[in-house]
């Protein structure tokens, strides 16, 4: 079946075969909060991105994946993305990593802090950490560079149609998201595919055409 990003809380999750891994995603809970599954085809060990909710179902993936969890990253401190984070941690028995400013917040230990411009492996996989500050301070996306072009996990920092919300929190800031966004994933990334936080796929090239938009409407 060809991978189209589109899935629903409670509904099956969506496979998308690349050269070097396979990536699963599954919506999970009343926010239809997505879940990555990251897995290196060769060695099986996998990432496994924001376990949001509703552990049973994503157990239910990985099991059918058979790939083994090494690391769970946790894009943002956001309650709605960490609800099943110490089910999966005591499940897998895998290391947490999460952005350095967030982790304080986070409902387990985070193991690896991470910053911008560090890398995370897993198995023969490397995904480079992109820092994006203004959804929460320690906002984090991941980019794996792949055969089928850059695969970048944004948790809800980009969005089709724009990035996270910032008028929520004292410590939210659209200007400062806005820029990171803008310098780190546009300006570095020629085109990417797109995996967010809620909601369906896009790609860099389908959103950028629209970043004037976004700053002059400030959201």
């Amino acid at each position: 079946m060809t991978y189209d990003g589109r899935v629903t809380p409670g509904g099956s999750w969506a496979v998308r075969e690349l050269l070097e891994a396979t990536i699963y995603k599954l919506a999970v809970s009343e926010m239809s909060n997505n879940v990555y599954l990251v897995e290196d085809r060769v060695t099986h060990d996998a990432l496994l991105i924001d376990a949001a909710d509703d552990w049973p179902a994503i157990e239910a993936m990985i099991e059918d994946s058979r790939a083994r969890v090494r690391t769970i990253l946790t894009t943002h401190r956001h309650w709605d993305h960490v609800r099943a984070l110490q089910e999966a941690v005591e499940a897998t028995g895998a290391h947490t990593a999460a952005g350095a400013d967030d982790a304080a917040a986070m409902p387990v230990r985070t193991d690896l802090l991470l910053a911008h411009g560090d890398q995370l492996t897993v198995g023969g996989l490397t995904l480079d950490v992109i820092a994006l500050r203004g959804h929460t301070p320690g906002s984090v996306a991941v980019a794996l560079a792949s055969a089928d072009g850059t695969q970048l996990f944004t948790g809800d920092s980009l969005f089709p149609g724009g990035v996270g919300a910032t008028n929520h929190y004292d410590y939210q800031s659209f200007p400062s998201l806005i820029a990171d966004v803008s310098d780190r994933v546009f300006d570095v990334y020629d085109d990417a595919w797109v995996y967010p936080g809620h909601g369906d796929d896009t790609t860099l090239a389908a959103e950028r055409p629209h970043l004037q938009e976004w700053r002059d409407r400030g959201w």
